[in-house]
This record gives C-alpha cells, structure tokens and sequence, in this order.
C-alpha cells in the first residue's frame, strides 16, 4: 500500500494553475470543462513526461540489450510498481497494460469464456456503459452462455434483493459498475462482491468512473478483477489496467498472441509467457504507461479526502441549483453517488441544450453515454450531463447555470 505522503495542500486555484487545456477561450468565453466523465484534462507533468519519453528514452521494451531499451524498460516497469501502489494490488504481475476499460473487458470476457460451458450464469446491471454489456453478450452468443441483468429503481440503485436472486450455484462473474458514467451512483460493490463469492462466482469491477474519485483498494474489495482507463484519470488515451488475482489470472488462456506473451515458440507447439506477460501481446503504449504511472504521482500529492469533499461540494451545490430551473429534473438521485448532474428538460431535447451551452463555453456531455438500455429504462432519449473534478470551481458552476438559464430560455 502507498504510503501517505501528503506533501501539497489541495487549493483549487492552485490546482489549475497544473491543467494548461482550462486555461483557454472557447467561442471567446472561458472554457468550462464539464465532461471529465468522458475523459479528463492533464497535468503539465504528465504532458511533459510524454514529451520526455519521445524525446530521450524512445525504445521497444523487454527485448533490448541498449541503453535506451534498458532505460525505456525500468521506466515501463516503474510505472507498474507506482500503479500496483495505487490501488493496493498484492504483487507486480497482477497488473496487466491494456488500452483501456473497453479492451480490459473483451480481454476477460474472452479469456474467462474459454473457461465456461453452455448454461454458465453470467450477471451484470440495468446501469452498465455498453463496454460491459457487449462483450459478454458476444461472449454468451459464443459460448452458450446466458446474461442476466440486474434491474435499477427510479432513484438509479441497484435492486440488491434482485441481484440476490438471480444468483445462482451456475453464476461464474458478476460484472458491475462500480459508479455509473450516466447517473453518477456509487454502487454498494463490497455487499456484491461479498454475496457473488458465496456463489463461486467471480467478480469483475468496472472501475473507469471510481479511479479518478475514490481511494481504490482491491485487496479490501477482495475483488476479483478491477479494470479502468488511463485517460479518465487525469493520464494519456489509449492506456488502461486490468488488475486480477493471480491464482485466477494464472488459469485463464490468453487473449492476444504475439510478442512478449510467448515463452517458447515452434510450428508444432507454442508455451505461454508468465504473468504479467501473458496478457500483454505485442509493443504496448509505453509513454502512455509511464504517463498514467505520473499521473498517479501528481494525484498523491494531495489529501485523497479533500479532493473528494471539493467534489462532493461541487455536485451539492450543482444540483441544488439546477433544480431551480422550470422543467428540469436530475435523472440519478441515488443517496450515494459522485460529482455527475444528469438531467433532462421537459419539451428540450439534450443535443440542443448541449449545442448552446458550447457556443457559450461550457463542455457537457449530451446523448445516451454508451448506456442506451438505462435510458430505455427512463423512457427518455438521452440527457445532458454535467460531470466534475477536483479542478472545476463553484464559480464555474455559477456560470453554468446562467448560460444553461440561457439557453433554456432560447428553446422555451
């Protein structure tokens, strides 16, 4: 586990001063940046240890005997140990490079598929982005397995005694979200991930809305696998991690061959490399590696529960403020949820709201997020969707509400 070292208290003035993308005009207003839940800014650091990388440490990994393949290398490598500390994982090899949460779950849902038999139970929720819904339908189409969903309430939670009973002794996963990207609900996973092992089954964590927000720690979870990106969490696009037990990671055939993941190699027969190889086939991102192992050390810097009350202030003090205005109603009222505002207006569609808030500056997602069954469930095309970091301020907010008065005004 990291060891607290709080070095820099957490001023949010302060802390944009780190981000140079807030720092810019959109249309000739200040640029409001309200879709970190699609994919969030970055600080110098870590734009500059990118640039460094291309600049000074520029080689393919593992397989060189240089200096730079060397230096590359430990850097890589580095950047596994900074990350396996950020989340508690028990041992180096049970953090997998992936390019994301999306490749995480096809990279499981495949290897964990070759391991199932036709009637094999797999359950996820009412509430997951497509990247956990798709590649275990094709795995289930695949392999003949069935896919059970677990329905929400009108507040956006769980039905546990739902999720209760569609355990069975046939369920191998449970996959869930651990916040959702639309709704912005905390799901009670320790209650999930306690139940689905009294099963047998295993449990997979979509943690690409959690890492940014929540002190992550798998070995408490007890989870069997946790996955998220690197770009959601203040790091490069196009790198992810897949955490997973070693004693199940060991069993699981590999998703990919080809370099890096082989251990011997012949037309009659080929061996598998060892764990974390296994599962990391070919040349990977490595600036983006070592980027999102810098992005982690730029968010341990800071008092982990002062970013997260500056949050929980902000999606307060939002909400408050956007139930004010005539017609709008918040979609995602759980009692525990994170810094997402989702919301329709009634006879408004949501692009149209988005589109005027952008010619005044503001960034917000609008549509159906990769969830369109949970906006099935709501009857509605899509919303708006506001969603914050530790870097948006309630001034920004202010602003907010005053363009999207605005631009309410305009539809009327």
């Amino acid at each position: 586990m990291l060891t607290e070292r709080v070095t820099r208290v957490f001023d949010v003035d302060s802390v944009r001063q780190d981000f140079p993308t807030l720092h810019q005009e959109v249309y000739g207003k200040p640029l409001i940046y309200f879709d970190n839940g699609a994919t969030s800014q970055k600080p110098q650091t870590v734009i500059d240890t990118i640039n460094r990388y291309y600049t000074s440490e520029n080689a393919n990994i593992h397989r060189g005997v240089h200096y730079l393949s060397q230096k590359a290398t430990d850097a890589y490598e580095e950047a596994r140990r900074v990350i396996r500390d950020f989340i508690n994982a028990p041992e180096e090899e049970t953090v997998i490079f992936t390019k994301g949460t999306t490749d995480s779950i096809n990279l499981l849902a495949f290897s964990i598929g070759e391991t199932l038999q036709k009637g094999d139970e797999i359950i996820i929720s009412e509430m997951e982005h497509h990247s956990n819904i798709v590649p275990w339908q094709m795995m289930c189409e695949r392999k003949g397995c069935i896919l059970k969903v677990i329905p929400i309430n009108d507040r956006g939670e769980l039905e546990m005694d739902a999720f209760r009973s569609l355990l069975s002794d046939r369920t191998r996963l449970v996959g869930i979200t651990h916040i959702s990207n639309t709704l912005g609900t905390i799901n009670p996973i320790e209650t999930i991930i306690s139940e689905a092992h009294k099963k047998g089954a295993w449990v997979m964590i979509d943690g690409a809305q959690s890492i940014q927000h929540l002190k992550i720690d798998v070995q408490q979870l007890d989870c069997d696998f946790y996955v998220f990106s690197g770009h959601k969490v203040f790091g490069p696009t196009g790198v992810g991690i897949m955490y997973g037990k070693k004693e199940i990671l060991d069993q699981l055939p590999p998703y990919q061959g080809g370099g890096d993941m082989i251990d011997k190699v012949s037309f009659e027969k080929t061996t598998y490399n060892v764990l974390p190889f296994k599962f990391e086939a070919g040349t990977p991102h490595i600036s983006g590696g070592i980027a999102l192992a810098e992005a982690f050390r730029y968010l341990d810097q800071f008092d982990h529960e002062a970013l997260m009350a500056h949050e929980n202030e902000l999606i307060t003090y939002a909400e408050e403020q956007l139930l004010m205005i005539d017609g709008l109603r918040i979609i995602g009222t759980a009692k525990h949820k994170t810094s997402v505002a989702s919301f329709v207006v009634d006879g408004m569609h949501p692009f149209d709201i988005g589109t005027l808030l952008d010619k005044q500056g503001i960034a917000v997602r609008t549509g159906h997020h990769c969830t369109q069954p949970l906006m099935d469930r709501f009857n509605i095309p899509g919303t708006v969707r506001a969603s914050f970091a530790f870097y948006n301020t309630r001034e920004e907010i202010d602003n907010f509400i005053t363009a999207l008065k605005r631009s309410v005004n305009m539809l009327r």
